[in-house]
């Protein structure tokens, strides 16, 4: 074993999400800088149950901690974000549909099985966190974060802190809907927007009998279509991959511009695994439609910008969660 980082600087950090873990072993500097020390990458399958996701949760991050030299006993505390609605304050996931999760004591159920406290988030929220502190987002007063992603969600930051609002749902900007006279199920902006919808209309346009590259890429096997195969195909000026990003991501701006005239933001931050792949091109488009309908117009100056922490925010952001809320009584749950 190696020699241990001082124990109050130590922290582990989770995004547990619907398909996978990531777990982080962040050492976090005086200065408030913070560096993931050692990773493990995990399947959730939440379909086995809830006590099946905790043992892997356990497993790794044991794993993760032997990789850094360390014991659970020398981490400081546990943060994670999960999916879905969250209560902070309790510690409870109300709903998580991608783990198919209600009413769960998730903080407390950690506590229970680790030596350490554990803190409870949800994952965009910590994402946002992690940006607004370190990331993107630093400097700015009213924040909006928007991962694109599976699906999409969305979290707010104002004067420093993250905003829940009276139902502790608030950013949660992928369940809006943008087209109500569409049908159901075609309504949201995740509906519409998210990875999945990306994939769902192109595919179904190759089934109509229009033509994309993407058919090689994946070998026919639409199901297996990733944010990278669209990356790939949006830079090789793919018309169809083409026409279905910008169509989402003319959407997703229009409906970010919105939400900046009623808020009156200073920074965007977009990331997820869509923001990540496509880059660039992504978000100049997205910024594009966000100022064109933002009003008034000193709110066209908004600052959009792409992740900087890229896929470490979720881990970053959940470490720095147990950091910041460790000893504080708002938080404790054990």
């Amino acid at each position: 074993m190696q020699a241990s980082p001082e124990k109050s600087r130590v922290f582990a950090g989770i995004d547990l999400g619907g398909t996978n873990m990531q777990i982080g072993i962040v050492r976090r500097e005086p200065d408030g800088a913070c560096t993931v020390i050692a990773r493990e990458k995990k399947k959730t399958k939440a379909d086995e149950g809830l006590d099946r996701v905790l043992d892997r949760i356990s497993r790794g991050l044991q794993a993760a901690c032997s990789k850094a030299g360390l014991g659970l006993a020398d981490l400081a505390a546990l943060g994670i974000g999960a999916p879905g609605v969250i209560d902070p304050f309790t510690g409870v996931v109300v709903e998580a549909v991608n783990l198919r999760w209600t009413d769960i004591p998730f903080a407390r159920l950690l506590n229970e099985r680790f030596t350490i406290p554990a803190y409870v988030e949800n994952d965009v929220n910590v994402a946002v966190l992690g940006e607004a502190r370190l990331g993107a987002g630093v400097g700015a007063r009213c924040l909006l974060g928007v991962w694109v992603g599976t699906g999409i969600g969305g979290g707010l930051m104002f004067n420093g802190d993250l905003h829940y609002g009276h139902w502790l749902s608030a950013g949660e900007i992928g369940h809006m809907w943008v087209l109500p006279q569409s049908a159901p199920g075609s309504r949201s902006l995740e509906h519409n927007c998210s990875r999945t919808a990306i994939v769902n209309q192109i595919v179904k346009l190759i089934r109509a009998n229009r033509k994309s590259m993407i058919t090689e890429l994946v070998e026919g096997h639409y199901d297996k279509i990733k944010s990278s195969d669209l990356a790939r195909a949006y830079e090789a000026a793919d018309p169809l991959v083409v026409e279905v990003v910008d169509h989402a991501a003319e959407l997703l701006g229009i409906h970010i511009g919105s939400v900046n005239t009623l808020l009156s933001l200073d920074c965007v931050v977009l990331g997820g695994g869509v923001t990540e792949a496509l880059g660039e091109p992504w978000v100049r488009r997205v910024a594009e439609w966000v100022r064109r309908v933002s009003f008034p117009e000193k709110a066209k100056g908004v600052r959009v910008e792409a992740t900087r922490l890229g896929p470490d925010a979720g881990v970053i952001g959940a470490a720095m969660i147990a950091a910041e809320r460790m000893g504080n009584s708002h938080y404790s749950y054990a």
